[in-house]
């Protein structure tokens, strides 16, 4: 059966005809990063079923917004990643997050190690980075992250870890909870480890602040 569309000339409207459905925009972030597999996909997002999945897998690629490939030997397993197109979604994600940040009801909540990256990208402060020059290295569980901070920028990607200035291991939702929720990282020892430099370390936690949040106009006055 062919979705239901919005039948409206309006390019934001057909940019919902496309991307507008549950689970589309979380199943996009998790290919910003790269190509992965579905089982990657699935594991990073526990409350999407394999169904659901696979027809939205579908749909993004009819779309021509995610591609299908196969990885050379040895690993010889099928990817899914996001076209050239696909990759400018960045930009759009990016906005979304920023803008429902401010919402008077959002709640806190478990995020994938890509969102946290993502999230990092959307929230860094170049003024609060100032002429800072670090190597931050970010390990959660398998996977590795490289976030470089320089002339107030930051650029953070899957990387290697070898020869960081600082390091985070552990869970990223315990990062999280320092980052955005304000809990001191001793608090999280047991669920994360920071290693290194100890001002770079509290310098690097003041980098990402939230924007004020928006007006609660149904909050008993």
């Amino acid at each position: 059966m062919k979705k239901r569309a919005y039948s409206d000339g309006c390019a934001a409207a057909h940019a919902l005809d496309l991307i507008g459905d549950r689970w589309a925009i979380p199943v996009m972030r998790e290919m910003l990063l790269g190509a992965r597999r579905f089982s990657d996909i699935r594991t990073a997002l526990p409350g999407l079923s394999a169904n659901v999945l696979t027809q939205r897998l579908e749909e993004l690629e009819a779309a021509s917004i995610v591609q299908r490939r196969k990885l050379p030997p040895p690993a010889s397993v099928q990817v899914y990643e996001l076209t050239q197109w696909g990759l400018e979604s960045e930009g759009l994600i990016k906005a979304l997050g920023r803008w429902a940040s401010r919402s008077p009801h959002k709640e806190p909540g478990p995020m994938s190690p890509v969102s946290v990256i993502l999230s990092m990208r959307t929230m860094f402060s170049a003024d609060r980075a100032g002429d800072m020059r670090a190597t931050i290295g970010l390990h959660f569980g398998p996977e590795t992250y490289r976030a470089e901070i320089a002339g107030g920028a930051i650029t953070v990607d899957r990387g290697e870890i070898d020869d960081v200035d600082a390091l985070f291991s552990g869970d990223q939702n315990a990062l999280i909870a320092s980052l955005y929720g304000g809990v001191p990282l001793g608090d999280v020892s047991d669920r994360l480890t920071a290693t290194g430099n100890p001002d770079l370390i509290d310098h690097f936690m003041h980098l990402f602040p939230l924007p004020p949040a928006a007006p609660d106009l149904h909050k008993a006055q």
